[in-house]
């Protein structure tokens, strides 16, 4: 395992507010480190805002307080949309719980929205969905609209679009949602693969059988990381 960290969190706090201003906490002082290349799941009880924590991560939600370190740079005050966006869609990207491919659009035609902006030919794009598609076992779906493929091949078009900018890090939002044990472990078994080739993977799941593809197990109980090492405990 690599030991350079790329996610760490000191004292992190996160609240909502409602229009009287009565503060609504749903973190509270998150200390938690991800190294590069680790497979972390995030998990337990539901409403313990796992997805919030995600979404901070994502540089989606501000912080109430304390920092948030990116590698080796404190972004957690930073309010540079442009840079900001360039995380989002070059450092990162997210393995939707529900898809959201455009319905209108192809397989393929999906898998090339993220890099609209990337500085290659149509040309190039192209070959790098193919390949994509291909990594996924769906090149023949290539043409294929989403309402014309099965929940487990929408999910397979979903990953190949989170890797198109090639990010450091995939976020995953029970990807697995909705699926059928077999081809839960399908998309488990790709995204297992996806760590092999130097991804580091961060994702929310409710379920047991998903967690144990992971390194490390993180528990979120009561707004606060309850456990940042439980894997051993949990495979007993």
């Amino acid at each position: 395992m690599n030991e350079k960290i790329i996610v760490k969190f000191e004292n992190v706090r996160k609240s909502y507010y409602l229009t009287d201003w009565t503060e609504i906490p749903v973190l509270k002082w998150v200390n938690l480190e991800i190294k590069l290349w680790e497979f972390v799941c995030l998990m337990w009880e539901s409403g313990s805002w796992k997805s919030t924590l995600l979404n901070i991560i994502w540089c989606l939600h501000s912080l109430s307080d304390w920092k948030y370190f990116f590698g080796d740079e404190d972004i957690s005050h930073l309010k540079d949309d442009e840079m900001l966006s360039y995380i989002r869609n070059k450092k990162m990207w997210f393995i939707f719980q529900q898809f959201h491919l455009i319905p209108k659009l192809t397989a393929i035609e999906n898998v090339l929205l993220p890099c609209m902006y990337l500085k290659k030919t149509r040309s190039e794009k192209i070959n790098m969905a193919k390949t994509l598609l291909q990594k996924v076992g769906l090149w023949e779906k290539y043409n294929s609209k989403p309402w014309e493929l099965s929940g487990w091949q929408q999910q397979r078009v979903s990953i190949a679009r989170s890797l198109i900018n090639n990010p450091d890090i995939l976020l995953a939002d029970e990807p697995t949602w909705a699926l059928d044990s077999n081809t839960m472990i399908e998309i488990m078994n790709l995204i297992k693969e996806l760590k092999r080739e130097w991804k580091t993977i961060i994702m929310v799941t409710h379920t047991p059988l998903v967690a144990k593809y992971s390194d490390r197990i993180i528990f979120l109980k009561d707004w606060k990381v309850e456990s940042c090492d439980y894997k051993l405990k949990f495979n007993d």
